[in-house]
């Protein structure tokens, strides 16, 4: 049976943090079409498991994300809190204070 973690609640200011850094913003991206696995994010970026797996922990440990163990495999997916600040197309995360446009940042 997978097993998902449980993330604690969201908080702008470590959202902030978490989302500071381009890789991380594009991993966010990429993860607003729906779950997925650790190799499949690797290709899209071309970046390193290695890289991948360091920035998807910060992005966890951030409640931001949410992931799923399924045998081998890590699936990664967006927190619920976290997509309920996401406006209704998606590409919008109003924090309240700010407003990232996911449509908007260089790839």
């Amino acid at each position: 049976m997978p097993s998902r973690t449980v993330t604690r609640p969201f908080d702008c200011l470590t959202a902030m943090r978490a989302l500071g850094e381009p890789t991380r913003l594009r991993l966010v991206r990429l993860l607003i079409g729906g779950a997925k696995p650790v190799t499949e994010l690797c290709e899209a970026l071309q970046v390193t498991p290695y890289n991948v797996s360091k920035h998807l922990r910060v992005l966890k440990e951030a409640g931001l994300l949410e992931v799923e163990k399924q045998g081998q495999q890590r699936i990664y997916a967006l927190a619920g809190a976290f997509s309920e600040k996401l406006a209704r197309n998606a590409n919008t995360l109003d924090l309240g204070c700010c407003q990232f446009h996911f449509d908007k940042l260089p790839e």
